[in-house]
């Protein structure tokens, strides 16, 4: 199997494989954030994908919040159909995974043990918005935010504050719930993503 690639840290060699890579310099700062949140919040924060920018990345891509049934890594190689179709998108845009960096606008996981999937209340995304300041202050070469999904989107006036200089890009979520929806969603994420790349350009 491929180190990278859809669906990939659904095996159990491929993920063992990724944690050994969590050392890498390029993490630190936002590990030690996402230790901070972890420990403030009482909650597992999963760790930034070691293949994907880290600190260096110039495009941060915001989804909601991490699924009930992880692996420990914010990652398009996640055995999800988020991820997969995120992977998908990601590579049709032609962003470098050295250019980029996943995160969410509610960081740690907020559902029990078992429990569905669902989507974060007013008070968990409120309690998540200070975190987003002490998250931009890792990504010093940050040249453009993609938020994606509505609750991501919560964060585009607190952007517009942090990070006047920095364009910010609104596309749908891309859970395979909500491309099946509309045939233009697809399109809008592509759109999106695309105008994204040329900003890096």
């Amino acid at each position: 199997m491929r180190p990278d690639g859809p669906k990939t840290l659904g095996d159990a060699a491929c993920l063992s494989a990724r944690r050994d890579l969590l050392t890498g310099a390029h993490l630190v700062p936002l590990r030690a954030l996402a230790r901070r949140i972890a420990v403030e919040r009482n909650a597992l924060v999963p760790e930034p994908d070691p293949l994907d920018g880290g600190t260096g990345a110039r495009l941060l891509l915001l989804l909601e919040t991490p699924g009930p049934r992880g692996t420990g890594f914010v990652s398009r190689d996640n055995p999800t159909g988020t991820a997969t179709n995120l992977f998908r998108f990601l590579g049709e845009a032609g962003l470098a995974r050295a250019d980029t960096l996943i995160w969410n606008a509610v960081p740690w996981v907020i559902h029990a043990p078992g429990a569905r999937n669902r989507a974060p209340r007013r008070s968990e995304i409120a309690a998540a918005a200070p975190y987003l300041e002490p998250l931009l202050a890792c990504l010093p070469r940050l040249a453009v935010v993609v938020l994606a999904g509505r609750v991501a989107g919560l964060s585009r006036h607190a952007l517009a504050t942090l990070r006047p200089d920095c364009p910010v890009i609104a596309v749908p979520h891309p859970s395979p719930t909500y491309v099946c929806t509309a045939p233009d969603v697809a399109a809008r994420i592509r759109a999106g993503l695309s105008e994204a790349a040329a900003v890096l350009a």
